[in-house]
């Protein structure tokens, strides 16, 4: 706006005592001062209100106002109720500098001029601000041209001064402006977005954290603003971005609404290139996929794979060693519209979320969004991830050379895929979903990647076994008994648990032994008697009447390892 708006505005009483020729100067903001030297506070093109309590003699007008001149202020209003008229010395000072001086009177609060200030300029800047976001979105659709999101969230920045980001389902930051959000407070963001997504509830959805209040507004992919009420929102909740704004959307008028609705919408364009570029990573691992499921020969696989491998892991000069990751997305079939297992796409929906798993720094390292592949078939997503063999990750790699620690290896954990995601996808997958994840172990050949495949697909299912919404298994897990109990049929576990710890319970609920502990401590101190006492604090001979009183309940004898082993199984399966 201008300083001619503001002369002109009644309502405002302003009168100019100096600086005709000068009231078209550009008015960016306001700011209240009684300062001798504000300089600190000032960036240019404010109009500087002041009540004159900075003013005690003629002399110290005229360093006052070279200050704000020098800061390039747009103008000065001076108000009237501190010493009834305004100095001369001000005006002349005023005159001197081409700074335009205003009087204002003394019924005229500095908060109305204010907010009259605000309010103009900020819809003034709102509505250059949506014409740069139009030309952005235009720019985008044909090309990289717009420059991606990042300058529509520093127009925000700079323009609006709302803070907003740019996060994935999981909370990773793709996009911000200034200073980034902390892993846990973007992970809380989106577990908040994805559970008011879940609900129904209509965005932008207003949240507190930590004790600063955001607005969330979802970004679904090809632009779309909202999910039509005949798709099921569960199809799209846990790939879609989200837009994080620091502020409180609550009272915001229709037009800046629009207007960052209009700021997804492009932000939509860059996710679906993003995509687009993926294209050729994921139809690679179809391509692997299929022959190593049709048991196609290990020279065709190879052949596969060393096209394959300069695509996923550029730079990498000897073979990579490779590990497959399945998951799975499974959604209740009661609560499915229209009936037992109505049409929600598990594959896809899986295969996005793998994808962004894969993608996370923190997991695969910092170059991991270039050598994500990720298929899928029926209702499952299967991830080939290559690995740089442990000399291409550092030339030490046998250990530390000159202080430095030794190579790590690079292979992928299934606890650590899900250590970060945990919480929000719980969120997304609210009490219908159920998200599975199995991991395998690096292999270093064609010949290995139909058993890798295999043994993550059993990893996963191991995961299913198990309460959560989201949980998974590695590979390690395979040569353990715990891979043979869940798939025990729970009356079978229940009728051997039964057989063997009920009696020992009875007894324990009657006459409060501590048989149970007992036997616990017994096993796992591997049967040494001195041991099992000490950790229990008890004499010998009293462990010693214990074990002889649950042989007697149960009919076993604990020197006999098969007994051992029935015990130990069936306190597991309890």
């Amino acid at each position: 706006m201008r300083l001619r708006a503001l002369l002109e505005t009644d309502a405002l009483g302003l009168r100019l005592l100096g600086g005709d020729e000068e009231l078209d100067r550009s008015v960016r903001g306001v700011m209240t001062t009684d300062l001798k030297d504000p300089s600190r506070y000032l960036t240019g093109g404010e109009l500087v209100l002041t009540g004159l309590a900075w003013h005690r003699e003629a002399k110290d007008s005229e360093p006052f106002v070279r200050i704000l001149s020098a800061a390039g202020v747009a103008g000065l209003a001076a108000g009237e109720a501190e010493l009834g008229a305004i100095p001369d010395d001000l005006v002349e000072a005023c005159r001197h500098h081409r700074l335009p001086l205003f009087a204002v009177h003394e019924t005229v609060a500095f908060a109305t001029i204010t907010e009259h200030v605000v309010r103009q300029v900020s819809g003034e800047r709102a509505g250059d601000l949506a014409a740069v976001v139009d030309r952005h979105r235009r720019l985008m659709t044909s090309g990289p041209a717009g420059g991606g999101p990042e300058v529509v969230l520093d127009l925000l920045g700079s323009d609006l001064d709302l803070h907003a980001w740019v996060l994935s389902p999981t909370g990773r930051q793709i996009a911000g402006a200034g200073a980034p959000l902390s892993g846990p407070t973007g992970a809380e963001l989106a577990g908040l977005h994805l559970a008011a997504v879940r609900s129904g509830r209509r965005a932008p959805h207003r949240v507190t954290v930590d004790g600063v209040t955001y607005s969330l507004f979802p970004i679904r992919n090809n632009g779309r603003g909202a999910v039509p009420a005949s798709r099921d929102v569960r199809e799209s909740v846990l790939s879609d971005w989200l837009l994080a704004v620091e502020a409180d959307a609550g009272d915001w008028p229709a037009a800046r609404l629009d207007l960052l609705q209009g700021v997804t919408q492009l932000i939509a364009v860059e996710r679906d290139r993003r995509d687009a570029a993926r294209t050729v990573r994921r139809r690679l691992a179809q391509e692997v996929l299929e022959l190593v499921q049709a048991g196609a020969p290990p020279t065709e696989i190879a052949a596969r794979l060393r096209v394959a491998a300069p695509v996923l892991l550029p730079g990498v000069g000897t073979a990579p060693h490779w590990q497959v990751v399945v998951a799975r997305v499974e959604w209740d079939a009661a609560d499915a519209p229209g009936g037992a297992g109505s049409g929600i796409a598990g594959g896809p929906v899986a295969q996005a979320l793998l994808e962004e798993i894969l993608v996370d720094p923190a997991v695969t390292g910092p170059d991991s969004a270039d050598r994500i592949a990720v298929a899928h078939t029926g209702d499952e997503a299967i991830a080939l991830v290559p690995l740089p063999a442990l000399s291409d990750a550092r030339p030490e790699a046998d250990g530390a050379e000159d202080g430095e620690a030794p190579a790590q290896d690079p292979a992928l954990h299934a606890d650590a895929l899900l250590a970060a995601v945990r919480a929000p996808l719980s969120a997304g997958l609210a009490d219908d979903g159920r998200l599975t994840l199995g991991v395998s172990a690096s292999v270093h050949s064609p010949e290995g990647l139909r058993g890798a495949l295999e043994e993550a697909r059993h990893a996963r299912r191991v995961a299913a076994a198990r309460p959560g919404r989201v949980c998974a298994a590695g590979h390690h897990e395979l040569a353990s008994h715990v891979l043979l109990l869940p798939f025990v049929p729970d009356d079978v576990r229940r009728a051997f648990t039964a057989r063997l710890l009920d009696p020992l319970r009875d007894y324990d609920r009657r006459h409060r032994a501590e048989l149970i502990p007992t036997l616990e401590a017994f096993l796992d101190c591997d049967g040494s008697w001195t041991r099992c006492a000490a950790r229990l604090h008890l004499h010998v001979n009293t462990l010693r009447y214990r074990v002889g009183r649950i042989e007697q309940l149960t009919g076993r004898d604990l020197s006999r390892l098969e007994d051992k082993l029935d015990f130990f199984l069936a306190l597991r399966m309890s």
